[in-house]
């Protein structure tokens, strides 16, 4: 089964999904290569990194209504045993921390460098737009902090976030996280982890019905 998941480093439903999920392999059991895809809930620049509350507070336009919003999710992410921290998280554009991904995919790493990235903004308050700073948690995995550093100063890997975006851009995803399961079946949202076994085990059903297995 081959699964791909549009995901974005800042998106809390996205951190979430991605734990439920590899509950869900487990528990799945089956032969799936996960691949995570870049999206950006907001491809705007980020000058600064402001506080995640002050930003909401502001888009919202009710500091009150952010505060709910926060709290929903941070007990949400808490039951599958993950830390939001909006007091120290950080506005950010997420595009060098796409790329930085995807070099991390060539060393076999890509979940890994995804889920340190996810962590570094939720919980340790880093500034992911900082190439610096990313090339740092690439180090905390194992990786060759120097090595990414120098990847993300030059352009490598522009084109193929870009390729991610557009494709999401061309099958009509506007939100994440979305699972594509075999090219045909999508699930967006953070589903629980027994919806997703159940999902991927009617999908594997179907597959084998139709391969007259």
């Amino acid at each position: 089964m081959d699964l791909q998941v549009w995901s974005d480093v800042i998106c809390p439903w996205c951190y979430i999904g991605k734990a439920r999920l590899e509950r869900a392999l487990e528990v799945f059991g089956g032969d799936v290569t996960v691949t995570y895809r870049a999206y950006q809930l907001d491809p705007a620049p980020v000058p600064d990194p402001l506080p995640i509350r002050q930003v909401m507070a502001e888009r919202l336009g009710d500091p009150g209504i952010a505060d709910e919003l926060f709290a929903r999710v941070t007990t949400m992410a808490a039951s599958e045993d993950l830390t939001l921290d909006f007091d120290r998280a950080v506005a950010a554009n997420t595009f060098a921390a796409h790329r930085l991904i995807a070099w991390a995919a060539t060393q076999d790493r890509q979940a890994d460098m995804l889920g340190a990235l996810q962590r570094a903004h939720f919980t340790h308050g880093i500034d992911i737009g900082s190439l610096p700073a990313i090339a740092d948690v690439a180090g905390s995995i194992g990786l060759d902090a120097t090595a990414a550093l120098t990847h993300l100063v030059s352009e490598a890997a522009t084109i193929a976030v870009d390729t991610d975006i557009e494709e999401a851009r061309a099958l009509g995803i506007s939100s994440v996280p979305t699972f594509v399961i075999d090219g045909k079946y999508a699930l967006p949202g953070a589903h629980d982890t027994a919806t997703l076994v159940s999902a991927f085990e009617e999908i594997a059903r179907r597959e084998s019905a139709s391969a007259g297995l």
